[in-house]
């Protein structure tokens, strides 16, 4: 029996007007793509965009220049404060927030440590190995330049500014451990209480700064982008202008009377000769207005690129270099022998050329020079990843 055709097929068309069949996918993506071509750094039609994760954040590296611009005029102070106490009370205002800060962003960058072999690698090469080098070359240093020729090399008791690296591998190493706690901040301020106290703790890489300044550190670690888009409202950068201007005023009331030890959290509450329960009374107030501080700094950062941010992506070299310039100028006594720098005047030039000199050796050209010691290619220590092998 004949059987018409139906009205939902559809009709072939002719040999010569059909049409014709699309290449498969994979042909379609390996044949047909265009291969991305790079002209002067700049992709061309058809590359792929640069992933996000390459991305320097503009803001991140702002506030990593502001902060180590503070740290660098706050090693020059002391020489020149004598006599001065709205010098002393700027260094004591400076002092209270400019290392946490550092140290807040440091646990921020280390949120995805995970102890995988390519970051235990990082880790070695841009914090270990460093460590070793700048901590045997500042012992040189002090030996023949400042006349000390019994200084003896070890890596135990960091000298002058490298316990930061120490305490960052000490850091770094447990991040698992933060990210695993329900409620890692309670714990990391109970073992900083717990340190303050303890003089028993030993000067090994200076383990009383690694444990009180251990929650700034956690602090960072539990931190989002949410939260950095939040302190740069409008309304928390007009609550921060009368937050610093009474930590100004406090600073230069307290600073003749305030013992400067607290700022260093390098020893305990009887090594500083005051009673144990104000151990925890300094802790909490030294925290909480160095986490006031912090948030004025971060909501007065500008987020935009200006021409400063391309040095915050050197800041390893100005933090780890600029001490051979302030100790060689207290070493050959310059300090002493120029009086002059003791005054209002003199305070403000040793702050710029401070600024001045810090900001030069943050430049590219420095980072490249210096890669060799702040982040080597050590390929030939490490094993190959049997999956790239």
């Amino acid at each position: 029996m004949f059987q018409a055709p139906s009205v939902f097929q559809r009709a072939p068309l002719p040999p010569e007007t059909r049409e014709p069949e699309p290449p498969r996918r994979e042909q379609t993506l390996t044949a047909t793509a265009p291969r991305p071509v790079l002209e002067k750094g700049v992709p061309t039609v058809g590359a792929p965009a640069p992933s996000a994760a390459k991305k320097r954040d503009a803001y991140f590296d702002n506030v990593k220049y502001l902060a180590i611009v503070l740290v660098a005029m706050g090693h020059a102070w002391p020489s020149v404060w004598e006599g001065s106490q709205a010098a002393r009370g700027l260094y004591v205002f400076v002092y209270t927030f400019h290392m946490p800060a550092f140290i807040l962003i440091s646990g921020y960058f280390s949120r995805s440590f995970d102890m995988s072999p390519a970051k235990v690698k990082r880790l070695i090469t841009g914090v270990a190995v460093p460590y070793v080098l700048f901590e045997t070359a500042y012992a040189l240093h002090k030996r023949y330049v400042g006349g000390s020729p019994d200084e003896p090399i070890t890596l135990l008791d960091p000298i002058y500014l490298t316990w930061f690296l120490a305490a960052l591998f000490i850091w770094r190493l447990t991040t698992p451990i933060w990210r695993t706690l329900r409620h890692p901040l309670p714990v990391a301020f109970a073992i900083a209480l717990l340190a303050s106290v303890s003089p028993g703790i030993s000067n090994d890489l200076d383990l009383q700064r690694v444990l009180q300044f251990l929650p700034f550190f956690v602090i960072g670690l539990l931190l989002k982008p949410e939260h950095f888009q939040l302190v740069r409202r409008r309304e928390v950068r007009l609550l921060s202008l009368p937050v610093v201007a009474a930590a100004l005023l406090i600073a230069y009331w307290i600073a003749p009377r305030m013992q400067l030890g607290w700022l260093y959290r390098a020893n305990s509450v009887q090594e500083l000769d005051a009673p144990w329960w104000s151990g925890a009374v300094m802790a909490l107030a030294l925290f909480c207005c160095a986490l006031a501080l912090i948030v004025a700094l971060l909501a007065w950062t500008p987020s935009r690129r200006t021409w400063f941010t391309v040095l915050g992506a050197g800041t390893i070299c100005g933090y780890l270099l600029h001490g051979f310039v302030i100790k060689s100028a207290d070493y050959w006594g310059l300090f002493d022998r120029y009086t002059w720098l003791s005054s209002p005047v003199g305070l403000v030039v040793v702050s710029v050329s401070t600024a001045v000199m810090v900001s030069l050796l943050c430049t590219p050209p420095v980072l490249r020079a210096m890669k060799f010691a702040t982040e080597p290619d050590m390929k030939w220590a490490f094993r190959r990843d049997p999956a790239k092998r």
